[in-house]
């Protein structure tokens, strides 16, 4: 076996043994339901997609960890977690104009990811771990339906931005996943609304993972961080979530 080919075999054993561990925890999570524990495995979550974040946007700054830090705890506490998002950046903008020192790409990370762990929580809060639940399978459904249907069939390029992701994987991706999650959203609402709500969320989810791949893209790199051996950064896991999270609880809001 030649140097490529082992290294090769190394990566995809380190990628094998990280999913399966991520997958055990989130199972172990699902299956207790404690809102502590969900709390603090998004928080973990946030804190290191907000470190990968800022160095995607070339943020400099220490004190963003701990302005993050006390975001998240403070939403433990607060009803409506996503509330805290316009907090954040009308008391961040106040106080960059009152130095006189406004620089509004040191907000980017108050918008991406932050908001949308808010709104993950948010969706916990408001609508329990089935909510959470329904999103892991649409999301993860799309991610995998597109892969395996877009190395079958793919043709069309579908974004310039993502040049292995086709139309026909997309088109696979977002049909698997919606016939899924209809099928397991219809236990609480009516399935005409479970498939909407599976088809937005799985269609919206493709352009979390493409503006994830826009940013790696501006700043030269090819994975977020490496903290998951064989799968990159925290950002390269939940890019599908940030987006899709938000959707999720809208459409739950306004339309169940």
């Amino acid at each position: 076996m030649g140097k490529i080919e082992q290294i090769m075999q190394n990566i995809d054993k380190e990628r094998f043994i990280t999913g399966g561990v991520l997958v055990a925890v989130i199972f172990l999570i699902g299956w207790l339901d404690s809102y502590i524990l969900t709390w603090i495995f998004l928080g973990v979550a946030f804190l290191f997609s907000f470190y990968e974040a800022m160095k995607l946007f070339g943020i400099q700054g220490n004190a963003f960890y701990g302005y993050a830090a006390l975001l998240w705890l403070i939403s433990f506490f607060y009803s409506n977690p996503d509330d805290l998002l316009f907090l954040v950046l009308i008391v961040f903008a106040s106080w960059m104009v009152y130095k006189g020192d406004v620089d509004f790409k040191k907000l980017y990370v108050f918008l991406y990811p932050t908001a949308s762990f808010l709104f993950l929580l948010a969706l916990y809060k408001g609508f329990g771990m089935d909510a959470l639940i329904w999103l892991v399978i649409i999301v993860a459904l799309t991610d995998t339906g597109a892969y395996f249907t877009g190395r079958a069939i793919g043709k069309t390029p579908f974004c310039p931005v993502s040049p292995k992701k086709t139309w026909e994987g997309v088109f696979g991706g977002v049909l698997v996943a919606t016939i899924a999650g209809a099928f397991y959203g219809q236990a609480f609402v009516s399935p005409l609304l479970a498939v909407i709500i599976s088809f937005i969320v799985s269609f919206v989810s493709v352009f979390g993972d493409l503006f994830e791949s826009y940013l790696k893209r501006h700043a030269g790199v090819k994975d977020s961080g490496n903290v998951l051996p064989g799968h990159g950064g925290v950002l390269d896991r939940v890019d599908g979530y940030l987006f899709a999270g938000i959707f999720m609880v809208i459409l739950l809001r306004g339309l169940a």
